[in-house]
């Protein structure tokens, strides 16, 4: 589908981001805004700025109502999410479908697949990717207690809509995953939007490795190098490496391998990040969850394999062919 007006639904850098690339390619912008943010950059920068409500994200751009409108109002033919915000959220990509504006992203399918932990860890099993011993999502605690002595102490509770860290407790016994049974169904409840919990072997330790994919929507999948976040602080990112230093040669052509398979078993259509959890101990490396969007850290890829990531969606979106390409 082809379209000459992009709504950027996002602020500040990822925004700013969006917008640079969109001129280069002929686009019109349009920027929308909260009032904390009527006289920053992204909108200075775009052609048109939409004003989306009060500063509080859920009255603005958190509000797909809002944000829809803003886009029919201007004409913009396609939305490109950023991170954060409505960039992974498969309803309101759905509703862009409805609309007749184009995506800028993953399907809706794929949002949703790869939205819960538990399912995407089904996928992976699905697609042949390794995986660290846990379980589905699990009926109670006594369920939990017997999966626990199966997979073997440490292990880790997760809620399967957990994301930076939130809903996870690590257990080292029947005691310890007991007290955390309740408290991260409750984390969970309140912050996402399934209070289901699996369990996951611990990996102590363990090495943050991700991998940079582009799909086509049609299997056709490309992987540029990985990336090690393994050095973070209340499990959030603070530095990016690239490629991952000190990886053996046959663990990172599994990665590569591992994210490609996973991404072309479901026609993975845009950008996304497949990550991995790597046991130096074992030398193995286990599937983590998919970031079905931009990462923060996609700049790292493109300065070292001279492409824009930006690019390839927006191009993608508005139905080019011979847009993915293997990076060399």
């Amino acid at each position: 589908m082809t379209f000459d007006t992009l709504l950027i639904a996002n602020r500040g850098e990822i925004a700013v981001r969006v917008i640079r690339t969109a001129r280069e390619l002929g686009l019109r912008t349009v920027a929308v805004y909260s009032d904390a943010d009527r006289s920053a950059p992204h909108v200075r920068l775009a052609d048109v700025a939409v004003r989306l409500g009060p500063a509080p994200a859920k009255e603005s751009y958190l509000d797909a109502d809002l944000v829809l409108k803003a886009a029919k109002d201007t004409g913009a033919g396609a939305i490109h999410p950023g991170y954060g915000f409505l960039s992974e959220d498969a309803a309101f990509a759905r509703r862009c479908e409805d609309a007749g504006i184009v995506f800028v992203g993953p399907t809706p399918a794929q949002l949703e697949l790869f939205g819960a932990k538990h399912t995407a860890r089904a996928a992976a099993e699905a697609a042949g990717v390794q995986l660290a011993p846990g379980t589905g999502l699990l009926a109670d605690l006594d369920e939990a207690l017997a999966q626990a002595t199966h997979i073997g102490y440490p292990v880790m509770l997760k809620a399967t809509g957990g994301g930076g860290g939130i809903g996870m407790s690590a257990c080292r016994s029947a005691d310890e995953l007991t007290e955390a049974w309740e408290r991260v169904q409750r984390v969970a409840a309140a912050s996402f939007s399934s209070a289901g919990v699996f369990l996951e072997r611990l990996v102590e330790h363990a090495r943050h490795v991700e991998v940079q994919v582009f799909g086509d929507g049609e299997g056709g999948v490309v992987t540029f190098g990985d990336r090690d976040c393994s050095l973070q602080r209340r499990n959030q990112k603070v530095v990016e490496e690239a490629p991952a230093p000190g990886l053996p040669d046959a663990i990172r052509a599994q990665l590569a391998s591992s994210a490609r398979d996973l991404c072309a078993s479901v026609d993975y259509r845009s950008a996304g990040t497949v990550e991995f959890v790597y046991d130096a101990g074992r030398e193995e490396a286990y599937f983590l969850e998919v970031n079905t969007r931009l990462q923060v850290e996609h700049p790292v890829t493109e300065e070292i394999y001279g492409v824009d990531l930006v690019a390839w969606m927006l191009r993608l979106a508005r139905g080019e062919r011979g847009v993915v390409r293997d990076p060399g």
